[in-house]
């Protein structure tokens, strides 16, 4: 088993350093567990009681968590779509659409 680096963030009374040492291990939070962590971080920003360096910190996490949350709700908007579309074609509606994962395929 692989020795993980000790993480420099200090824990909060809401446990967020194990979802930050997951994050340093390269791993993406569940959208529920991004979406919850970007409420508080806005919560926390919008308090105002912190260093700037540290709110600028914590912005950047909220920047990197809307993203990724956005992201999760195209891929999923995605799948409904086809999964509608194959059920128009089973009736003889619409056919269906091949299925992109890569966000590159989808811009103009």
């Amino acid at each position: 088993m692989a020795k993980s680096k000790p993480s420099k963030k200090k824990t909060s009374s809401d446990g967020r350093q194990a979802a930050e040492t997951a994050d340093e291990a390269g791993e993406m939070p569940s959208f529920e567990t991004a979406l919850e962590r970007l409420e508080t971080s806005v919560s926390r920003l919008e308090e105002g009681e912190m260093p700037l360096e540290e709110a600028l910190e914590l912005f950047e996490s909220g920047v990197k968590l809307s993203r990724q949350c956005q992201s999760t709700l195209e891929q999923a908007e995605r799948r409904v779509e086809i999964l509608v579309a194959d059920r128009d074609s089973e009736e003889g509606g619409v056919g269906t659409i091949a299925f992109a994962s890569d966000d590159s395929e989808l811009e103009d």
